[in-house]
């Protein structure tokens, strides 16, 4: 490879001497000398920066952040349904709090998120001073009347990001919010939301965003009517997904263990308006809601999408 090297600017070097136009006067550009050797210094700092393959790397000229190279690797929320959440991974440092907030009647909080940023949104019960004293005990399931918690994170992963739940993919994102509920897990349980990037080197390419000028009048504080997609157990996440998104209803995500093939729909949970506690459940049991039937939804309680650990 040095070799070749050598040999080539030897060439270059021939090539412009035995070239070299003369005045007319047949005196010699007295700024020749320089100008060739600075010419041979730039063709050995081509060469060097190309190798022998002598293709220059080009930095893309667009401004699109869909083409510029996102630093971000891997960041993982690890928590239970008392909360304690861990975070880990070589991003960490990319992740900042956002706050936690008490939630009645299973509503959502309204966090704040920057344009920029992606907001991850982890529901759990409050921890009780018990537990953070010792951590090795039986968690309690927490009493009817005891609201959630929502304890927020602004990520900025710079680019495409994908998201797994308890190493299951579950959608892309880039500028969204995504939450992730833990309250109807079993004490001990540990529930694992993973996001790495950048894009390129995975499998599966990221979906654009959605299209939701046709949700974008709707008020988010009034109740509205919808239709019940079909949602069968066993449905990729990514279809459910798209069905829900349609009739303008937000998700959050939960996982449990068994009832199907894991990284699949178990169940689908349509909130219902008028009780706090009533949802349409997909599938449909006996005697309930069917696919196809036109409810009243209180946007502010987001369906939850449960896949199978």
């Amino acid at each position: 490879m040095r070799s070749h090297l050598r040999s080539h600017l030897r060439f270059h070097l021939r090539f412009h001497l035995r070239s070299d136009p003369r005045p007319q006067d047949g005196r010699a550009h007295p700024h020749r000398p320089a100008a060739l050797a600075a010419g041979a210094a730039a063709v050995a700092a081509g060469l060097l920066a190309t190798g022998c393959g002598g293709t220059a790397p080009t930095a893309s000229a667009g401004t699109d952040d869909d083409t510029v190279f996102s630093t971000f690797s891997t960041a993982s929320f690890t928590l239970g349904s008392r909360g304690d959440v861990q975070l880990s991974g070589t991003s960490r440092t990319a992740v900042r709090p956002a706050g936690a907030y008490p939630v009645t009647a299973g509503r959502a909080h309204a966090f704040p998120r920057p344009a920029g940023s992606l907001l991850v949104v982890l529901r759990h019960w409050p921890q009780a001073v018990t537990e953070r004293a010792s951590r090795g005990r039986a968690r309690l399931m927490p009493p009817p009347e005891e609201p959630a918690v929502e304890t927020g994170y602004l990520v900025d992963t710079g680019s495409w990001v994908r998201a797994d739940l308890d190493g299951h993919p579950l959608q892309w994102l880039r500028r969204d919010t995504i939450r992730i509920d833990t309250t109807n897990s079993a004490p001990g349980d540990r529930t694992r939301l993973t996001l790495s990037g950048p894009h390129g080197g995975r499998s599966g390419q990221p979906a654009p965003p959605p299209d939701d000028r046709a949700c974008a009048h709707l008020d988010r504080w009034t109740d509205r009517r919808v239709v019940l997609p079909e949602v069968a157990a066993g449905t990729p996440v990514g279809t459910a997904l798209a069905r829900l998104r349609k009739q303008c209803l937000d998700v959050q995500y939960a996982s449990l263990p068994g009832g199907g093939r894991p990284g699949t729909v178990r169940q689908v949970l349509v909130p219902l308006a008028g009780a706090p506690n009533t949802a349409a459940a997909l599938p449909p049991g006996e005697g309930t809601h069917q696919p196809g039937d036109t409810v009243r939804v209180d946007p502010r309680r987001p369906s939850t999408v449960t896949v199978t650990r």
